[in-house]
């Protein structure tokens, strides 16, 4: 396994989450539920801007690595499924809203691995449809976390539009894969 900035960067991600998820059950002796919203969406924040920076300068100082090909994707989908977890406890969203986010990314990663299986990966590569998704995503959870109004911006309101944007784009990557995929599918069934 290579040790360089950016898989360093991805493993940092990964300590994140207990961290992100940690935040929400501290004792309100020890820190404030307002505070708890804000420091979460903060650290949030800064685990989503390491997944762009490791990949940007994993590309940029040709430091790519099939392990960290594997571990980039897998930190943001654990980094994701923890949040959400997070907030249908917090009752923030829906257990369903979870669910088809989770679902899919369990579907998407189960349906590339098979792909690459038979040597057709790349009819599944990731497209402008996948990378939009994780934009409404990025920007719906950590609003989400946040559960405050600042300056008139209502973030609970926001984020829940967000992510109800983020559940929509999901079911409709995953239709797009699954389309792409399905000549493959229907061939080796």
């Amino acid at each position: 396994m290579p040790l360089n900035l950016p898989m360093i960067l991805t493993w940092v991600r990964i300590i994140l989450i207990p961290l992100v998820v940690g935040i929400y059950f501290l004792p309100e002796t020890v820190m404030s539920i307002s505070m708890q919203n804000w420091v979460g969406a903060w650290v949030f924040v800064f685990a989503a801007v390491t997944d762009f920076v490791d990949g940007y300068l994993a590309r940029r100082w040709n430091q790519m690595s099939a392990f960290g090909a594997f571990l980039d994707p897998v930190a943001d989908k654990l980094m994701v499924g923890a949040a959400l977890i997070v907030l249908v406890d917090l009752g923030r969203i829906g257990p369903f809203i979870a669910l088809i986010i989770i679902g899919r990314e369990i579907t998407i990663s189960a349906l590339r691995e098979w792909m690459a299986s038979i040597g057709a990966r790349n009819s599944v590569a990731v497209n402008w449809l996948g990378k939009f998704k994780t934009i409404a995503q990025m920007v719906a959870i950590p609003m989400l976390l946040a559960h405050e109004t600042w300056m008139g911006i209502n973030f609970q309101l926001l984020g829940t539009l967000a992510i109800y944007v983020a559940a929509v784009l999901t079911v409709w990557s995953m239709c797009y894969y699954l389309m792409k995929a399905w000549p493959d599918i229907r061939d080796r069934s």
